[in-house]
């Protein structure tokens, strides 16, 4: 089967990490995968993570950006059987309202929600999907008040599957220590854990790895690094790198608060197959 994706790619945005586990999935499984994705100067997210693919297009803006900009050519010259979307509200929608009706001649359409409440933006309601996926009974309850029920399909949020290496090797393979206990934070959400750190360090035989490009938590953890044992690494890891972190490490922290809408933790479900154990803050 042809399948075009529009959505997030290689980077550290958690529809982004939906985008690859599905898209990759489908690309093992044999079909022909295009992916459509954000110009590498407006993308959603902080850092991009990776190469990108010889099947992905970079050819729109975030719906955010100053200047909201979708190249059609792509969307109009590429052969799919199926277009899905990721994310709507990130991308640039009415640009691609612009050239929906030439998709749906071509192509059975398919949104997935990521969106944790019902969008007050009237672009979001201008498509006519041919079905609506979303990821469990939460978000159904909010989606069948606006959508026809029998469009929307519940499909779970995606886990990486089971990868355990060796912890020592990777800790050698990573320089960091084989004598201690090594609790991980990373990403933007590791400015969280700066709560923690009196609690964390309790234990006199444990040491902090973070592993983030986010400005706030080089700032505040390079200062703490002088009274802990906090290792940093200026970094923004591809999933492969990710799992020798986390191979690497006895306990990552996701100290992430409540939000007022629904959510699935995409962080979680993208660590998870490491096996390594989590911390996380009693939030939804």
């Amino acid at each position: 089967m042809k399948i075009g994706l529009m959505g997030g790619w290689n980077t550290d945005s958690g529809a982004s990490f939906h985008s690859e586990m599905i898209g990759r999935s489908w690309v093992k499984d044999g079909h022909e995968v295009t992916i459509f994705t954000f110009f590498r100067e407006s993308f959603h997210g902080t850092q991009i993570t990776g190469s990108d693919e010889d099947y992905v297009i970079r050819c729109f803006t975030t719906s955010r950006a100053e200047t909201v900009r979708l190249n059609p050519v792509p969307f109009l010259t590429k052969r799919y059987d199926v277009f899905v979307i990721e994310d709507l509200g990130m991308l640039p929608k009415d640009h691609l309202g612009k050239i929906f009706n030439r998709i749906r001649r071509r192509a059975k359409t398919v949104n997935i929600i990521h969106d944790g409440r019902l969008s007050d933006d009237p672009s979001f309601y201008q498509f006519d999907w041919d079905a609506i996926v979303c990821f469990d009974e939460r978000y159904m309850r909010f989606l069948t008040t606006a959508y026809e029920p029998e469009k929307i399909q519940i499909i779970p949020y995606p886990c990486h599957e089971r990868l355990i290496l060796d912890k020592i090797v990777v800790r050698k393979e990573l320089s960091l220590p084989q004598d201690q206990k090594i609790a991980f934070t990373f990403g933007p959400s590791s400015y969280y854990t700066l709560d923690l750190i009196p609690a964390l360090f309790a234990r006199k035989d444990l040491s902090l790895l973070v592993v983030t490009k986010f400005d706030k938590s080089l700032e505040e953890f390079r200062r703490l690094r002088e009274k802990y044992p906090i290792i940093i690494r200026d970094d923004a890891p591809d999933l492969n790198l990710l799992y020798k972190y986390l191979n690497a490490s006895d306990l990552l922290i996701f100290n992430k608060p409540s939000a007022d809408w629904v959510v699935v933790s995409s962080t979680v479900f993208q660590c998870l197959g490491s096996g390594c154990p989590i911390l996380a803050y009693g939030s939804n």
